[in-house]
């Protein structure tokens, strides 16, 4: 039987530093990074992909506010704005994965679906915003915004400026995990969990209602690969290798981690909250329910069966 692989895509997979954003620039990056799916699908891989929406999701953010601004066009909320560009994501990487694979004379459906996820409308994640959202401002313009839109924003760790940040509770349960796990077993790619997913809660028993909040990707994408039992989870990024001493003289970059390795190098601050923290945690998630490795690389080397770091349960 084929193995059914969850891959995350990262955020350069649409948008890269120094971009504006432009539709031609995100079908150009969409395009590259499916182009090295080829590999695990020739190795007889079912897939299913997942991808973030941090810098989509604030432009439709500040597209929202000026609308509202300038023309009086209702705002939406962000589980609304989310699922705008689950639908415009989506799309892009539909549409660039079947030009990939027409031209390699593939022929296999995709499907793209908006996805929603549950989550805990009391998770303490609500009175403490951390997820950052959209593009850097300079200090003076987010106080600005701050006091025109009552949001919160805060300050870039890396310096790079200040952006608004977002409620970012728990994933629980994946919507439709069934049908996502048994349409790419019939042979489909399917994508799905866009930006982590539209966060939903139950309003009263049996009433799901959207709420203000932007779930991590890599940690939906880990759930959704735990729920639908895959074989393995990727978490595409822009480096090989995970590394510690990371940028020190003493730089190692890491071909496996156990669960106990990882869990002592997270101990150590090895691995940095704003960067590659959440997505060893979301790895260990996948491993220790079930998963039998989950493997941190870049797009370019999926084609290598030593790419990347493996994370593994011993």
């Amino acid at each position: 039987m084929k193995k059914l692989a969850v891959v995350a895509f990262g955020g350069n997979a649409l948008l890269r530093a120094g971009q504006k954003g432009t539709i031609n620039e995100q079908e150009k990056n969409a395009y590259e990074t499916c182009e090295h799916l080829v590999s695990l699908l020739k190795n007889d891989y079912n897939l299913i992909l997942t991808h973030g929406n941090g810098p989509q999701v604030g432009n439709i953010l500040l597209q929202n506010i000026a609308g509202a601004k300038n023309f009086g066009i209702p705002e939406m909320p962000l589980d609304i704005c989310g699922a705008y560009s689950q639908g415009f994501i989506g799309y892009i990487i539909e549409q660039q994965l079947r030009n990939v694979l027409e031209r390699k004379g593939l022929d296999v459906d995709i499907i793209t679906l908006i996805t929603q996820v549950l989550v805990d409308k009391d998770d303490p994640a609500f009175k403490n915003p951390t997820k950052p959202i959209g593009p850097y401002y300079s200090k003076e313009d987010a106080e600005k915004l701050m006091a025109e839109t009552k949001s919160i924003y805060k300050e870039d760790a890396g310096g790079r400026g200040w952006r608004k940040v977002v409620a970012s509770p728990k994933p629980y349960r994946i919507g439709n995990r069934k049908s996502i796990g048994n349409l790419a077993r019939a042979g489909n790619i399917v994508i799905a969990v866009g930006g982590g997913g539209i966060p939903v809660y139950y309003k009263e028993p049996n009433t799901l209602e959207g709420i203000d909040a932007v779930i991590d990707k890599d940690l939906a994408s880990s759930l959704l690969a735990t729920q639908v039992s895959a074989d393995e989870f990727y978490i595409l990024t822009d480096i090989p290798k995970v590394c510690i001493n990371f940028k020190k003289p003493n730089e190692q970059k890491l071909d496996r981690m156990t669960i106990a390795e990882a869990e002592r190098y997270m101990a150590e601050g090895q691995f940095g909250e704003g960067s590659m923290a959440p997505k060893v945690k979301a790895c260990l998630k996948f491993v220790k329910n079930g998963g039998r490795t989950a493997i941190i690389t870049v797009a370019s080397q999926l084609q290598n069966p030593d790419a990347g770091t493996k994370i593994v349960l011993n």
